[in-house]
């Protein structure tokens, strides 16, 4: 049994792979910190792409995703963002809620499973 860590760090790894699975840490926007929630989106999917590369994937294998908004009234602006984003016939099984942020410069934050490619 096999489990590869990547951005490993004393008290997180940003992805961890084990049996197939990739499992990607709560992710918050770094760049665009204190932006609209559409710019934090889109930060946030650029890393989860980024990540689920250096895993061997990519989000047309996505299986589950978690969304956190600092405000659920912003959700239509995140969708519009995802909508874009995700091709189509590819969704995950999805959940959004509202959550409290680390920071009140962060409105977004999403964590993502998915299939490691063979």
């Amino acid at each position: 049994m096999t489990i590869k860590r990547i951005h490993s760090g004393k008290r997180i790894s940003r992805v961890v792979v084990h049996n197939g699975i990739a499992y990607l840490a709560g992710l918050q926007a770094l760049k665009s910190r204190g932006g609209t929630v559409a710019e934090q989106t889109e930060d946030v999917l650029a890393m989860i792409d980024r990540l689920l590369g250096e895993a061997g994937t990519d989000k047309r294998h996505l299986l589950t995703a978690t969304i956190w908004l600092a405000d659920i009234r912003t959700a239509e602006e995140m969708n519009q963002v995802w909508d874009e984003w995700m091709p189509e016939g590819c969704s995950p099984a999805r959940a959004t809620v509202e959550g409290k942020p680390a920071s009140a410069e962060h409105s977004v934050k999403i964590a993502v499973t998915a299939a490691v490619i063979d």
